[in-house]
């Protein structure tokens, strides 16, 4: 069986770390000629191309799999070693995390809180959209990741989190203008949301376009009127200023609807996102306890099946 040169698979994890291959040589005190070679030899012996060869350069889908195996490698050795007694007792573990927007200004930061702190665990949380967070596991960039697939990503376990609800809300000048008056009537909301401005996440952002599916059954979605607020707290400040109608998670939307600063759109068609927790299959004390948190907190903060 073709082993993997343990000295090849950490270069090929600095080059993809480090964007380069003179700052890999340099994070690892050698040649940029050893590293290139290195690099050209484990795709020899794998067959495969592992980089592409851009500024900063990028893992090929093979490549994404060595890395992958380099960065659960050398957690394992950090674990292994502090079981030992060899790891320095003030290096904390690193544990990268993928997390959508939503959750990270919900529930998610309070569930971080309650791990335990023994062994130390420093966190590098990698916002995503919920329907892409898998591809940076797939990609190894991160060890774990709060997602809507139900598919586990080679390598990783799968748990069921909950369902995190969005309504269709507005503010209420907004309402007045736009919508046909505060609460909007269902008939005639179906006619003026489509053209009504609306605002979305970003680019990738389709929970409002698929509402508006859902609402007219038609193939249209919502208007192209519409304006891009990348930050889970500015998107609900926005829809409250009257920029547009959107989606806001129910536990933000909540007071605002007390306040009569949002109107409800349509109080009986709220949406669920269903999310799940995905990590890494090693037998990590950090990530474990991570993912033991991550559920308590997701089981009080999101709707249940």
């Amino acid at each position: 069986m073709m082993e993997l040169p343990l000295d090849q698979v950490r270069t090929l994890l600095a080059v993809v770390d480090e964007g380069t291959f003179d700052a890999a040589a340099a994070a690892l005190h050698v040649t940029p000629s050893a590293v290139s070679q290195r690099v050209k030899a484990l795709e020899q012996r794998t067959g495969r191309v592992l980089l592409m060869r851009t500024k900063p350069v990028r893992a090929t889908e093979s490549g994404q799999v060595v890395v992958r195996f380099a960065r659960q490698l050398a957690r394992l050795e950090r674990d292994a070693r502090m079981e030992l007694g060899m790891a320095d007792p003030d290096q904390p573990a690193r544990l990268s995390i993928a997390v959508n927007a939503d959750s990270l200004a919900t529930w998610f930061l309070p569930a971080l809180r309650q791990v335990p702190q023994e062994p130390r665990i420093c966190f590098e949380l990698h916002r995503e959209d919920e329907a892409h967070t898998t591809a940076l596991l797939r990609e190894g960039q991160v060890m774990a990741a709060v997602t809507s697939s139900p598919d586990p990503v080679a390598g990783c376990t799968v748990r069921r989190l909950g369902r995190m609800r969005y309504l269709p809300v507005a503010g209420p000048e907004f309402a007045d203008r736009w919508l046909g008056g505060r609460p909007p009537l269902a008939a005639p909301l179906r006619r003026t949301l489509p053209d009504a401005p609306v605002v979305v996440f970003d680019r990738r952002d389709e929970l409002q376009d698929t509402f508006v599916r859902a609402l007219t059954r038609r193939a249209h979605g919502a208007s192209r009127l519409r304006h891009y607020v990348p930050t889970s707290e500015g998107f609900a400040d926005s829809v409250a200023a009257g920029l547009g109608w959107g989606l806001v998670p129910e536990s933000q939307a909540a007071p605002r609807l007390l306040t009569g600063a949002f109107v409800p759109l349509a109080p009986d068609l709220p949406v669920d996102v269903p999310l799940f927790w995905q990590q890494w299959k090693l037998d990590s004390p950090a990530l474990a306890a991570t993912g033991e948190a991550v559920a308590a907190a997701a089981a009080a903060a999101l709707r249940s099946d």
